[in-house]
């Protein structure tokens, strides 16, 4: 393939038979029709990777076919501007290369290749961004772009895992998690699919025959599955700087202590207040609160004593899926044309620095260079081979110029580039306005990529398909001057007083908040929630703080001090070692949320999940948000603790 891109690319243009001549393996084809069916896998290779390959024909001989890569660098790539460029490569870095399959891996490469250079200081303020990375996804993206069919084997919340026939019509992200959207053809329905319980890579069916809907947003079809006709506005009392995320729907000020919810239905009602328990007591309406304090005692009951270890003992083992993606001969390629790209456009590059930028090892790196080395124009012979030199640590390229062509991003690259945007997104700060305009060029070129499909995306589709929901893509807006006063403190020099911050924080796992002086290193994000990564004075290290739970920026001087130790169980850190959780069918999500180490399937579909050192305080929430469809079944110490906590809970709620 890389034979074929350096002698179409070196020459104005090749007609078809020289091409079959010069070409070792077209040359040696078993047949012509061989060789012919060979090529058009390869021209169709090379135009899904991003090469503008041209076919002409002869004026005055129609069957001389001719072949270019059209030098033209209008509409080629996207003209990005320095920052824009810096924050679509942090967004390529949201995604987990190794397991999201040839969409991530590819396109990195290729924005490597536009041969930018990335602002350092905005690199380095930029969010680290992570998105949910799993190896189904590129295929699905592809099947959205492609209105395509695909097949994969589905674990629901009820019952053994099935294999699903589904047309996809939008695949994105609600509450930091990956959802399919699309038409089930065996049960002749729309479906939802939550990407995570996907277990086995999804495989290309016929095209798509059902009519795919104007609009699809995820969080309205979430939403509808969780409606009731029980809706209404919720009081609730609250202890000052707790229960932040009711504060942020309700729009109360962080020490209210006493404000009313928006219209919800009775269930999310529900499991907002048991989430936020511990530090609230629901007020009307009435029967709601009936409702919650017995849903309380029942945990309550349900925890009390020693717990059945022997059904754990008796549950099958489920074997881990294990949907393996390889590198594609794509995405090698793409590899390898963005080494080189990327050396060319430097003159000669340090190896460690080169083997940093792919995200490749040093030896993988040698071994690349060494394929490029026995590459080349095969119409002039071996002194129009690529020169490749890494001896002493530095690497060059050189008569390697058809390679120089920065290669076009597809509609699913672009969509993962999207997609990585919308984790940024939530931190980026005074940088929101550069992730804006290199998503407004990201939807322009969506259009002119992907030169082998029929009929590209829309934008519409596009959006689409990387959306995120509205609450869970921004911090609420008491955090954007938090967010403005780290950006500015991450700018400063480390020994510049500029560089310290004085804040209010609110821990789940006490009561009370704390005050600390910080000095802000960078900013990540991990799904739905953005982290800062923080010196803390307090506590002499490192800590990470949530950024929605920072209350307050206090004036510099003020006086630091611990949160309250409270009189409740002690929640702060993790668990010593592991917990075992017995799971109803509606209580599954706590499994994935917690990424169990590992799942037992018992009867009546019971699935026991073994949890590592999970955090404490964040699991008590998770079991009582459950309404009773979680259970811990050990340490015993923990079901104590979910004991006291609901009976406290439990008692607010009976009293008059």
């Amino acid at each position: 393939m890389l034979n074929v891109i350096m002698t179409i690319g070196s020459r104005r243009r090749i007609d078809r038979a020289k091409l079959f001549a010069v070409i070792p393996d077209y040359a040696h084809a078993t047949s012509e029709q061989a060789a012919e069916r060979m090529f058009e896998r390869d021209k169709a290779a090379i135009l899904e990777l991003g090469l503008p390959l041209v076919t002409d024909r002869d004026v005055l001989d129609e069957n001389t076919v001719y072949y270019r890569i059209d030098a033209a660098e209008a509409g080629a790539v996207l003209d990005l501007t320095t920052a824009e460029y810096t924050v679509l490569l942090a967004a390529s870095r949201a995604w987990d290369d190794a397991a999201a399959g040839g969409a991530a891996r590819r396109v990195r490469s290729k924005l490597l290749s536009l041969g930018h250079d990335a602002d350092p200081d905005l690199l380095r303020r930029t969010p680290r961004g992570a998105v949910e990375s799993l190896p189904v996804l590129s295929p699905l993206l592809e099947a959205v772009t492609s209105a395509r069919s695909v097949r994969f084997t589905y674990r629901g919340t009820h019952g053994a895992a099935a294999e699903r026939f589904v047309e996809p019509w939008v695949v994105g992200v609600h509450d930091g998690h990956w959802y399919v959207h699309g038409w089930d053809r065996d049960r002749a329905a729309p479906r939802l699919f939550r990407a995570s319980r996907i277990e086995s890579f999804p495989t290309e069916g016929p095209p798509a025959t059902a009519s795919r809907p104007e609009q699809t947003d995820l969080a309205t079809v979430l939403a509808a599955m969780h409606d009731s006709d029980d809706r209404d506005r919720a009081v609730v009392r609250a202890a000052p700087f707790k229960a932040l995320a009711l504060r942020d729907r309700s729009g109360a000020a962080m020490d209210a202590e006493r404000f009313t919810l928006p219209v919800l239905p009775r269930p999310a009602a529900r499991r907002l207040a048991l989430a936020n328990i511990r530090w609230l007591e629901l007020l009307e309406p009435s029967p709601w609160r009936t409702e919650l304090a017995e849903v309380l005692t029942a945990i309550a009951a349900a925890h009390s004593g020693a717990a059945d270890t022997g059904a754990v003992a008796a549950a099958t083992v489920r074997p881990e899926p294990r949907i393996r993606t390889t590198p594609t001969g794509n995405d090698t390629l793409s590899r390898l044309i963005s080494e080189a790209s990327y050396v060319m456009s430097r003159g000669e590059v340090d190896l460690a620095e080169l083997s940093a930028a792919l995200g490749v090892s040093e030896k993988q790196l040698i071994t690349d260079l060494q394929v490029l080395f026995v590459c080349g124009d095969m119409g002039t012979g071996w002194e129009d081979l690529i020169e490749a030199e890494w001896e002493h640590g530095t690497v060059r390229v050189r008569n390697a110029e058809p390679l120089r062509r920065a290669l076009r991003l597809s509609a699913v690259e672009i969509t993962a580039l999207l997609a990585g945007l919308a984790a940024l997104e939530p931190s980026a700060g005074e940088a929101e306005s550069i992730v804006a305009s290199a998503r407004r060029k990201l939807l322009a070129g969506a259009t002119s990529t992907d030169a082998s499909a029929a009929q590209p995306p829309t934008r519409t589709e596009l959006a689409e398909a990387a959306a995120v929901d509205e609450m869970a893509s921004r911090t609420a807006d008491r955090a954007e001057t938090v967010l403005s006063a780290v950006h500015r403190a991450l700018q400063t020099e480390a020994d510049d007083e500029n560089a310290h911050l004085t804040i209010r924080y609110s821990s789940t796992d006490r009561a009370g908040t704390s005050v600390r002086r910080i000095r802000p290193v960078r900013i990540e994000t991990d799904g739905a929630r953005s982290y800062l990564l923080a010196h803390c004075e307090l506590a002499e290290a490192e800590r990470r703080f949530r950024l929605d739970r920072i209350v307050e920026l206090l004036p510099t001087g003020t006086e630091q001090e611990r949160a309250e130790a409270g009189d409740g169980p002690r929640l702060e850190g993790r668990e010593a070692g592991d917990v075992w959780l017995r799971l109803d069918p509606p209580g599954r999500w706590v499994a994935e949320s917690f990424a169990a180490a590992e799942l037992r399937d018992g009867q009546d579909g019971v699935t026991f999940a073994r949890l590592d050192r999970p955090v404490r305080a964040a699991l008590v929430d998770a079991v009582l948000e459950s309404s009773g469809a979680v259970e811990v079944v050990s340490p015993r110490e923990l079901r104590d603790t979910i004991v006291t906590v609901a009976q406290v809970a439990g008692v607010r709620h009976t009293q008059a």
